[in-house]
């Protein structure tokens, strides 16, 4: 492995969910389950597990919550020694309830007013948190949440571009955010900021419908609530992503088709501008085969699980060619549908394991 630091930078939340697959309604008053979760955080846990020095990014109230954060994380081996800690604002909250058969996941949002939405980005030290970094990964999630954190997010990367750092950006939409511009629409603002924040992006990261949810770029002959995607027209998608954005060289889509909510089958797409495109799982005549996942145990985390696999295999001596990159990441994030809460909690052996065939779950001994 290169000797490469890669940071994050975004929000992280309290993660508060119904134990099992129960509903809010039959949980409260009573225990929910506590972990902590945030699309960048997820992929720096994610990329230190499998053996990637990863580096923190963000602001948080200095208090025993946010500090037992930056210890957990600080145990899986992620730098969290450039955290913003500041007086104001609080760490956001989501409530997750997960579905089951055909009841779909749903989630709960409480996040106004956190740290990382008010801070300007003069208040950060944005030169001391890129020192030594080698790769900044961003999302379209902290951009989304108020016009201070999407400037945050914007001068940062324009630093780390001007330093020469590589930039990733898992555009990431979610429509119950982007809402900080009264009278605007969210796809209209996040088309808007992200507009401003893609050309100066590396390799972009996209889910089956985020390119069309924020740049319109759309997929031929694929109905995404019905759980039917038209595979071959994602490489459509990603040329005209690479045109739009030219310093982009790499564009990596997750295919995730939703038969319910607990079995989805699962791939990806990766398009290189110089190779083309390479998907993922392929079978023995190499045809694109995905994963089928049944039984999921939880499916939250599971984007950011691909983008922290894609980005350890492209820094990798044994896994940098585009084929075995995006094996690498699809099967990484393939597990992580396995484990509950936002963290893959996978090694780089497991899922080497996985690529390799061994994917019937027997015991190990």
């Amino acid at each position: 492995m290169q000797k490469i630091v890669i940071a994050g930078f975004g929000e992280v939340m309290l993660r508060l969910c119904p134990p099992g697959k129960k509903r809010f309604a039959q949980s409260l008053p009573g225990a929910l389950d506590a972990t902590y979760g945030g699309g960048e955080a997820n992929v720096c846990a994610s990329l230190a597990m499998l053996g990637s020095e990863s580096r923190y990014l963000t602001a948080l109230p200095e208090n025993p919550v946010s500090l037992a954060f930056a210890a957990e994380l600080r145990g899986l081996g992620v730098d969290v020694s450039h955290i913003t800690w500041n007086t104001r604002g609080r760490m956001g909250v989501y409530y997750a309830e997960h579905g089951a058969a055909q009841r779909g996941s749903n989630v709960i949002y409480d996040r106004e007013g956190s740290t990382i939405s008010l801070l300007a980005p003069e208040e950060y030290d944005f030169d001391a948190m890129l020192e030594g970094v080698n790769h900044l990964h961003l999302t379209g999630i902290t951009p989304s949440l108020s016009e201070n954190a999407y400037r945050s997010t914007l001068t940062l990367a324009r630093k780390a571009a001007e330093r020469g750092v590589a930039i990733s950006c898992d555009l990431n939409f979610r429509k119950k955010l982007w809402k900080w511009r009264p009278g605007t629409e969210p796809r209209a603002l996040a088309e808007e900021c992200m507009g401003n924040l893609v050309p100066l992006v590396d390799w972009i990261i996209c889910n089956e419908e985020d390119a069309s949810d924020v740049f319109g770029i759309r997929a031929e002959a694929t109905e995404i609530e019905a759980g039917k995607l038209n595979v071959d027209g994602y490489r459509a998608v990603a040329e005209q992503l690479l045109t739009r954005f030219p310093k982009a060289s790499k564009v990596a889509i997750t295919l995730r088709e939703s038969i319910s909510a607990d079995h989805n089958n699962w791939g990806a797409m990766l398009f290189d501008r110089n190779a083309g495109a390479f998907f993922a799982p392929v079978d023995a005549r190499g045809h694109y085969s995905p994963y089928e996942i049944r039984n999921i145990v939880d499916r939250f985390g599971g984007g950011d699980s691909f983008g922290a696999g894609l980005i350890h295999a492209l820094y990798s001596e044994e896994f940098s060619g585009p084929q075995q990159a995006i094996r690498f990441a699809v099967a990484a994030s393939c597990l992580k549908h396995t484990i509950s809460g936002d963290y893959n909690y996978s090694s780089r052996a497991e899922v080497v394991s996985l690529m390799n065939g061994s994917g019937s779950g027997r015991v190990a001994r």
